[in-house]
């Protein structure tokens, strides 16, 4: 068996520690080498270390250079900053890849199998904001600044061009806005196309889309795209939009990937409607475990995962409210590792 690897493990919030469990399950019925020390952050960051992102669980990563991790609340309007923003800032997590793929079949989509590569840390994302007050009103007028940066673009590219050889993608698009907004986005999709030039040409395809006519294509023929790459804040909404074609946020899994670390997370929020029910889906956090085992190099442990989510939905059909089926947390759990046991 591989070497044990040291991981950090954050349960998160909301369903976060019902989804963290179900999936520590699936890896130990694997027999995946993690060893995991366990963190807090978000909501119950705040509850017992008084830090929506504690100092241990920074020192952690920065140990591990590893995680996986559930959803964490942060609130909306006021209250603290985003721990997921604050964690990406801490280790330079400039690539968040997105997969979405097809798992059970008979949707408004069918037969989906799309990579969405997003910058991570530049763009209006950086969160330069300011108000500017005018006749009593302390918020008059809202400013933001953008910033996009030729390393940063050029840092996230050479990512997603690797990573599509890697993976044996055909084609990558390039999405931007650079009709309009010229400078913050003309300086991705030049970068891109430089670098493609140089250094990449005839390895796969490389075309561009303006954002908008991008998303209408996803609606109309999603099938035309294979890879997608593209700047923070687009790569947030087109993210969300690609994993809608799979069914919902419940099937994405995410990967954040830096030089100084790689943290594995569902993208869904915390869900605290329904924390504690044993209802939750945990199929989105398994997955980003497959991801975290693919960055881990052990491929072999990754296919399994993939195999044993795929053949407990779609052959022994043990599916999640969410999924149209009756089967709460553990009695999904419970057929997986069945699943991957007898594999």
């Amino acid at each position: 068996m591989s070497q044990v690897i040291p991981a950090t493990l954050i349960a998160g919030d909301g369903i976060g520690p019902e989804i963290v469990d179900a999936t520590l399950a699936a890896l130990d019925a694997l027999k995946a080498p993690f060893e995991w020390e366990r963190q807090v952050a978000g909501l119950a960051g705040v509850q017992q270390a008084g830090d929506p992102l504690p100092q241990a669980t920074l020192d952690s990563i920065r140990r591990t250079r590893l995680a996986l991790k559930g959803p964490l609340e942060t609130p909306s309007g006021g209250g603290y900053r985003s721990s997921n923003v604050r964690l990406r800032e801490a280790f330079g997590l400039y690539a968040n890849l997105r997969p979405a793929r097809t798992i059970i079949p008979g949707g408004r989509f069918d037969n989906i199998d799309l990579v969405v590569v997003r910058e991570n840390l530049e763009g209006l994302y950086i969160g330069h904001e300011h108000y500017v007050p005018i006749d009593g009103d302390p918020h008059a007028v809202a400013m933001a600044t953008g910033i996009n940066t030729r390393q940063g673009c050029r840092r996230l590219l050479e990512f997603a061009f690797d990573t599509a050889i890697a993976m044996g993608r055909k084609k990558v698009t390039i999405v931007h806005k650079a009709n309009i907004m010229k400078a913050l986005t003309g300086i991705f999709l030049e970068t891109g196309l430089e670098l493609y030039e140089r250094k990449y040409k005839g390895k796969f395809q490389l075309d561009s889309v303006i954002v908008d006519a991008c998303a209408m294509k996803l609606v109309l023929n999603p099938w035309q795209f294979d890879m997608l790459v593209t700047t923070n804040l687009f790569g947030d909404i087109l993210s969300d939009l690609v994993a809608g074609l799979v069914g919902g946020l419940g099937m994405a899994p995410g990967a954040n990937i830096g030089s100084e670390a790689a943290i594995f997370e569902a993208v869904h929020g915390s869900a605290p409607d329904i924390a504690g029910k044993g209802v939750a889906n945990p199929t989105a956090l398994m997955l980003a475990a497959a991801l975290m085992l693919d960055h881990c190099r052990l491929p072999d442990l990754a296919a399994r995962l993939r195999k044993a989510i795929d053949e407990t939905l779609n052959i022994d059909k043990v599916r999640t409210g969410d999924l149209g089926g009756s089967a709460g947390t553990e009695a999904f759990t419970q057929a997986l590792v069945s699943r991957i046991a007898n594999g």
